[in-house]
């Protein structure tokens, strides 16, 4: 089982981490700015909510993201509590914005 991380549950993100719960056996955790829509994806698809990207990313084999724009991909990666800081050497970051 791997354990993978997914920041951003907006209209892609949401289906698109529930996937990877539904047709495999990982265990997610999920980061979202909004944390009412991180709650609405663990009570439909189970999983852990993160309370900042860098801990969603802590200890995760895939770290998938799907933000808005640039600058919020920069947020979520090298912002402050930004995915990369906690981030494994050897884990994959997968980047799915779409500007």
């Amino acid at each position: 089982m791997s354990k993978l991380a997914f920041i951003g549950l907006g209209v892609m993100g949401f289906p698109m981490a529930g996937h990877l719960v539904t047709k495999g056996s990982h265990e997610l955790t999920v980061y979202n700015r909004s944390r009412a829509q991180a709650e609405a994806w663990v009570g439909k698809y189970k999983g852990r909510i993160a309370d900042t990207p860098a801990k969603a990313a802590e200890g995760s084999d895939i770290v998938f993201s799907c933000v808005g724009d640039d600058p919020d991909l920069r947020e979520i990666t090298l912002g402050l509590n930004g995915a990369f800081q906690k981030m494994a050497k050897g884990a994959i970051f997968v980047d799915h914005t779409t500007a």
